[in-house]
């Protein structure tokens, strides 16, 4: 089981829009896929309950801290044979919380609105927490995405400082787009829609999804069947 944590400690960064188009995309694959949730709001479960019911079945675990008689540990249950592991992370977390989650992870996905407010706080984050000694000595893989990105500033020059002052390179630039909400509300990713409503969405986003392939093939998790990846991907062309 290959395990993504989406992180990042600023709430509104798109951490859970990230979570379910990358589930979605496995998901469309036939490949086992399971979304834990660490959000107390809980919106990547509330997203799986608006699944329509042929849509391909994506598991929901509850992490977040158990309220009342809830017993956490059987909320959290992940089905043995999942192959990919999408974790939803809360804004703010820290201590032992966020310990819980990195210590799950094989790879980490920083979704980072191109903001001066965000990517300081991001940059702080990164600093202290994702160079620290003990994930350094476990060589956990980080990709940065900018996310939310407006169509009339495709660059954004402090997000290039970002990155170079931090040695990180950016892994994909998805731009802010109604079609992400749309799909949502219908219990959708955006590789679930019609190729000529999210064609663009889906070009932009596959990077990220191919990132997070190619840590499972480090020896994680299998690479899904070589043909229906070539149909997933002949959507887009």
């Amino acid at each position: 089981m290959n395990s993504t944590l989406v992180l990042n400690p600023k709430g509104g960064s798109g951490k859970t829009t990230i979570t379910l188009n990358l589930a979605s995309y496995f998901a469309s694959l036939n490949v086992p896929t399971t979304v834990m949730d660490y959000d107390p709001q809980g919106s990547s479960l509330n997203w799986l309950r608006l699944r329509p019911p042929h849509a391909n079945r994506i598991h929901g675990a509850n992490a977040a801290r158990a309220k009342g008689t809830r017993l956490r540990s059987m909320a959290m249950y992940v089905p043995t044979d999942t192959q990919q592991l999408i974790i939803d992370a809360p804004a703010g977390a820290s201590g032992t919380l966020l310990q819980e989650m990195l210590d799950r992870a094989h790879c980490v996905i920083v979704p980072v609105p191109p903001s001066a407010i965000d990517l300081h706080a991001t940059a702080n984050f990164i600093r202290e927490v994702l160079h620290a000694t003990k994930i350094q000595a476990r060589s956990l893989p980080v990709a940065i995405v900018a996310n939310k990105v407006r169509r009339s500033m495709p660059r954004y020059q402090p997000l290039d400082w970002f990155l170079e002052s931090l040695e990180l390179t950016l892994t994909a630039r998805l731009i802010d787009s109604d079609v992400y909400l749309k799909a949502v509300e219908v219990g959708y990713g955006i590789f679930e829609m019609t190729p000529s409503v999210a064609a663009a969405e889906c070009q932009q986003f596959l990077p990220i999804a191919e990132w997070v392939e190619s840590q499972g093939q480090r020896g994680h998790a299998p690479r899904p069947d070589g043909n229906v990846y070539a149909l997933s991907r002949s959507r887009l062309a």
